[in-house]
């Protein structure tokens, strides 16, 4: 007999105390939470109330100061997870249009934006992969190991989706072409919904395809911004190799094996697992042979957009058609409107609407120039001021979020090399530390992105950020300094 055969385990009266105490705190941490809610939409009305009343507050105008306030407030409700998804997302669009913050096509850029629409025509690729079965042939080929454990195949997903960002220049493709393969990956290794391995392994791919990444160039937004916008402000032309030497050492590979020992450390799972093989494989099916070919089209048009100059979104949409089409019959009609989840959709416009809505009413230029007069830096001491900087950028990450960092702080790099005594070059790339250095899960839309299709909740993923973010100030960032001091590019 099992043991979850056996009445003492279920229906024991030693159980049945434990399990009213469970069910009696989970009551209460509902009604908590609830309670929660209804305090910060409170906090909500009396905050905008505030703002348009009042006088101008900081120099801003009623408007902007309302602004302020419900970027502050949903930023917030997206950190901690006060409401139930996408509640906080829907609030925000409608006290925005209700408040006339801003235009109407400002407030809801996201749904027009190309990351939007690459991630729709990921998620349906994924659906894809996942019902014809590529996704657990190319999991049983992709991290097949003759010895297999938790740790090595979290290692191998990090060296995957590391090794990915040298040919595919999107962080959010990479991962809805990944995440579909780590969770096939999952299942075949029996990490069923509920374990801590299960969770380990998403939130790998997740900070994996985004962390370290941003020291290659062009591998994310972020970068691809800060290329753009230093040679149109200055002049300052960033290139590949340089780039890759001053910033992937530390914030690239060391940062990399890192995140593999605190993946193993804050999920761990010592439950068996099965073995990946290839050998006793079914043979692929005529869906999945079609998809596979779709793929590796789709993949080689991500890796060259930079030569036929089409966008990864509009590659990603094609290949959605193409998987929906009924003479090539991949994705039936049923099943896309079955397996179709619209709330990392809604997630997505939102984090896109909030930057826009930054960059349209001044939030962030406003926010970097408060920052700059706050702090009192003095030429002649480098390793302070270039602190300082983090300190201001990251703080302007808050608010903006990672992606629109460069675009706010690029155009006051000449007052930032000004007023700290470095040079213009070394605070441009003094940007880098800070938008790969993740705090909270909602500054980078991919990680989001990847946390809702693997099914993983934000506290799992705060938990990983936080604690990155401490290991990051304490240890890389003083290491990063010193191999910035040997290449010449800090005194």
């Amino acid at each position: 007999m099992t043991e979850s055969a056996s009445p003492e385990t279920s229906d024991s009266p030693h159980n049945r105390p434990a399990a009213s105490e469970a069910l009696r705190r989970a009551r209460l941490r509902s009604r908590v939470r609830t309670l929660g809610g209804y305090a910060v939409y409170a906090l909500y009305a009396l905050a905008l109330w505030a703002a348009s009343h009042g006088s101008t507050t900081l120099g801003l105008s009623p408007t902007a100061a309302q602004a302020a306030v419900l970027v502050l407030l949903t930023i917030g409700a997206w950190a901690f997870g006060l409401f139930p998804e996408p509640i906080t997302t829907l609030t925000f669009f409608l006290l925005a249009v209700l408040l006339h913050i801003a235009k109407p096509e400002v407030i809801f850029a996201g749904f027009h934006s190309a990351a939007w629409w690459l991630v729709f025509g990921g998620a349906v690729t994924g659906i894809a992969v996942r019902t014809t079965g590529l996704g657990a042939r190319l999991a049983a080929t992709l991290f097949a190991l003759k010895r297999p454990t938790y740790a090595r195949y979290v290692a191998s997903v990090t060296v995957a989706c590391v090794g990915l960002a040298f040919v595919m220049p999107s962080t959010t493709g990479r991962i809805l072409l990944l995440i579909p393969i780590v969770l096939a990956l999952a299942d075949r290794i029996g990490l069923t919904e509920g374990r801590r391995g299960r969770t380990g392994l998403v939130m790998t791919a997740a900070a994996a395809s985004y962390m370290p990444p941003t020291t290659i160039l062009p591998a994310n937004i972020p970068n691809s911004v800060l290329m753009g916008a230093a040679d149109a402000f200055y002049g300052v032309k960033l290139h590949y190799a340089p780039y890759l030497l001053l910033h992937f050492p530390v914030l690239g590979a060391l940062k990399a094996a890192i995140l593999v020992w605190v993946i193993c450390r804050l999920f761990p799972d010592d439950g068996p697992l099965d073995g990946v093989s290839t050998s006793a494989a079914a043979p692929l099916s005529n869906d999945a042979r079609r998809l596979s070919v779709l793929l590796a089209l789709a993949l080689a048009g991500f890796a060259t957009d930079a030569w036929h100059g089409i966008s990864p979104a509009w590659i990603s949409v094609a290949a959605a058609i193409l998987c929906l089409l009924p003479a090539i019959h991949i994705v039936t009609p049923k099943t896309f409107s079955e397996q179709m989840h619209i709330t990392p959709l809604i997630y997505v416009a939102g984090f896109l609407g909030v930057g826009a809505v930054v960059a349209d009413t001044g939030l962030g230029e406003k926010l970097a120039r408060l920052c700059l007069d706050a702090v009192s830096m003095t030429p002649g001491t480098p390793a302070i001021n270039a602190a300082w900087l983090i300190a201001v950028g990251a703080a302007i990450g808050l608010v903006a979020t990672l992606p629109g960092l460069p675009a706010v702080l690029t155009p006051l790099a000449g007052q930032l090399s000004s007023a700290s005594g470095l040079p213009l070059y070394t605070v441009l790339m003094l940007q880098v530390p800070v938008f790969s250095t993740v705090l909270l899960p909602y500054q980078s839309p991919p990680m989001m992105i990847a946390m809702h299709l693997g099914g993983v909740g934000m506290r799992d993923g705060t938990r990983l950020t936080i604690v990155m973010t401490i290991i990051t100030l304490v240890f890389l960032f003083p290491l990063d300094y010193l191999w910035w001091h040997m290449l010449g590019m800090l005194p």
